[in-house]
């Protein structure tokens, strides 16, 4: 893997960059479709690549406990599989095996768990995790960390994050797949002195990029801020850095201004599959009754499939009816749209202009 930073905008601390991969060129900043299970939920791989997506996400719990790691290595690996041939990340699996397991039990050898799908119990150990990664095959895995959610003390934050480092290091010695890039994940919760501390461990083992964990995990929108603008201008400069898990497209706004470079979450696919469709305006809700005869588009001049095809009154008549197109209509819209908002932003910070265009995008919400 190769990262090269190519502009930095003078009025922030955004950034312009590219990634390469042995899948490819990933222009950052970049937001990654969450393909949790091997698909991005109801679209094709090619319709991704029509769109501009580059790159995505597959997860490692879930692809583990079911087809399992080594049968989808006897199949080619990942890309293969699922018959995708740009970039892939993998995150460890940290983050479901705190959330979705049903009982997880964190000592320092791993998490030994029971599985959400079947009840069998499991322990993912770093070396576990790392292995998995390597069967898939990405091109991008992710180091087994410790996941806080929010609130926790500072005690068990500092212990959580210490874990998280000596689990960093086993990783980064289980590691072993020679066009697979290793990333480091930053731990600390909302404690800047922790996240300090945890990056600064991290860096003298050195990996080949950097990621902020466990934020948007229930703190505030102010705190998450207050996290990165005092943490994220200590990640090495020439290292792509990434945000975990968000989120909105204004957090997608604020990250890229504080310097982030790679973004991924489930939200413009769960929430299209939830009726919420994502514009300029900001999002609406298809199912209300003033689209019920609405003939527009969902956002005039929008270039996605969606709306050079079909209205607001139609969308919401699939919605209500549950119509399984409603979920594919949506979800290219949305993935368009955010897609879309990250070439914006990357063009932008090009020309030097990024905080007179984050303007226009916060002002053409407030006019609606």
């Amino acid at each position: 893997m190769k990262f090269e930073l190519l502009a930095a905008d003078p009025s922030s601390k955004a950034r312009r960059g590219r990634l390469t991969t042995s899948h490819g060129e990933v222009e950052t900043p970049v937001f990654m479709p969450v393909g949790t299970l091997g698909t991005v939920k109801s679209v094709s791989p090619d319709e991704l690549e029509s769109m501009g997506a580059r790159i995505i996400l597959g997860n490692t719990y879930h692809l583990y406990l079911r087809p399992g790691g080594e049968r989808i290595a006897r199949l080619g690996g990942l890309h293969r599989f699922m018959h995708w041939h740009r970039s892939i990340l993998t995150d460890s699996g940290g983050f479901q095996v705190f959330s979705l397991a049903k009982i997880s039990k964190i000592e320092e050898e791993g998490v030994s768990f029971q599985s959400h799908i079947d009840g069998s119990r499991h322990l993912i150990r770093p070396e576990t995790a790392v292995e998995i990664q390597m069967q898939l095959g990405s091109d991008v895995a992710m180091c087994f960390d410790e996941c806080n959610t929010y609130p926790v003390s500072h005690q068990y934050a500092a212990d959580s994050m210490e874990r998280t480092l000596r689990w960093a290091a086993r990783c980064r010695e289980a590691h072993t797949h020679p066009a697979q890039a290793l990333f480091g994940i930053v731990q600390g919760s909302v404690y800047l002195d922790l996240r300090r501390r945890c990056l600064d461990g991290l860096v003298e083992m050195g990996f080949d990029g950097y990621a902020m964990g466990s934020l948007s995990v229930g703190e505030s929108k102010e705190q998450m801020l207050e996290v990165l603008e005092a943490v994220t201008p200590f990640f090495p400069d020439s290292k792509p850095r990434y945000l975990m898990g968000v989120g909105t497209p204004e957090d997608l706004v604020e990250g890229v201004r504080l310097g982030v470079d790679m973004f991924d979450c489930v939200m413009p696919t769960r929430n299209a599959r939830n009726g919420m469709l994502f514009t300029s305006l900001g999002s609406i809700q298809i199912k209300n009754s003033c689209y019920a005869d609405d003939p527009l588009p969902v956002e005039p001049g929008c270039a996605c499939y969606t709306c050079r095809r079909f209205s607001r009154a139609y969308l919401r008549h699939l919605f209500l009816s549950k119509e399984l197109l409603a979920y594919r209509l949506n979800t290219l819209h949305n993935l368009h749209y955010y897609l879309d908002l990250m070439s914006q932003m990357r063009e932008a910070v090009e020309k030097g202009n990024f905080e007179a265009w984050r303007h226009g995008f916060y002002a053409r919400r407030e006019v609606s």
